[in-house]
């Protein structure tokens, strides 16, 4: 009989330290006013000594705790970055050294803001193989990719990371996923280039601070992935939408383009501004913290990522 993954439990965790739009003013051009305006953004959590595994590997405490399972029965261990602490090993193997969980297979999903749900679909792709209980995270430490000068993107990132723990069922939970890319437009946006030196070629200066084009990526959300999602929804009634937090301005209006109420795109991105690979599961966690959404309730919920890549995807998921 084959298997599906459940998601069995929700965890989070943001960096303590605070950055508000004021502060942010004090050392760029730019205001409370400019980016509240243009993004909803009013403060983002800064990892300051953390790096991106030690985002995750408190989330996966977190989620062990929470089901109070032994880390020797994970199967896999999935993390979804952009940022991770080397180019390898991976943050996945550094979690998975930390919690002691020696039986499960560990890699990154690199997807940027769709790798949540690159990698959740990834996870269940596996369970559906036979793998009985796994955790997927999403973590960012966008921080250190940044150029702070720059206040068409330094004001939108934040840092932070959470997932979720699957386990074996004989029901699906993944009821359908749709993954897109487009790699013609890979430059819209780039963090963390490589030069090519080595002694026998010199690399020209290239910015290894993330760029974005910002109107190639309004553009991008608002037809490729509002597309694609009235492609992927279909007649089906869907509960909640949680989109990847970016912009309030993109949310609202893939909404309406939708024909759906607001009230069912629910919105996070305030307080922790774009965390890329972790907005959606935050957002997750703090929904179903607050009861909005509860496991094993049969609600049914979107998760749509989108960004760098161009990689985007949806996920109908019934809790």
């Amino acid at each position: 009989m084959m298997s599906f993954g459940k998601i069995c439990a929700t965890a989070r965790y943001l960096p303590e330290k605070m950055v508000t739009n004021d502060d942010l003013a004090k050392w760029m051009d730019t205001s409370d006013e400019w980016i509240q305006s243009r993004t909803g953004i009013r403060q983002r959590h800064i990892a300051e000594a953390e790096n991106t595994s030690d985002l995750c590997f408190k989330v996966a405490e977190k989620l062990i705790a929470k089901t109070e399972i032994d880390p020797l029965s994970l199967d896999f261990i999935i993390v979804a970055t952009m940022s991770p602490d080397y180019t390898s090993p991976s943050v996945a193997c550094q979690v998975q050294g930390q919690l002691g969980a020696k039986n499960a297979m560990a890699f990154d999903v690199s997807a940027a803001c769709a790798g949540f749900v690159y990698a959740l679909a990834t996870a269940e792709n596996f369970m559906r193989g036979g793998m009985q209980r796994g955790i997927v995270i999403g973590g960012e430490k966008t921080s250190k990719l940044l150029d702070w000068q720059d206040r068409s993107s330094a004001v939108l990132f934040g840092d932070g990371a959470a997932g979720v723990l699957l386990e074996a069922s004989e029901e699906a939970s993944i009821i359908k996923q749709m993954l897109r890319a487009d790699g013609k437009r890979a430059n819209a946006l780039t963090a963390g280039f490589r030069l090519n030196n080595n002694v026998f070629h010199e690399s020209p200066e290239i910015s290894t601070a993330l760029v974005m084009d910002g109107r190639g990526i309004w553009n991008f959300a608002l037809n490729d992935v509002t597309k694609s999602l009235k492609e992927f929804i279909g007649e089906d009634s869907v509960d909640y939408y949680l989109l990847h937090q970016a912009n309030k301005r993109i949310i609202e209006k893939i909404a309406r383009k939708m024909k759906e109420p607001i009230e069912k795109f629910p919105m996070n991105l305030m307080n922790y501004g774009n965390t890329s690979a972790a907005s959606i599961p935050i957002l997750l966690d703090e929904l179903v913290e607050a009861g909005t959404l509860s496991l094993n309730s049969n609600q049914k919920v979107v998760l749509t990522g989108y960004g760098g890549g161009l990689a985007w995807g949806n996920l109908l998921i019934q809790l």
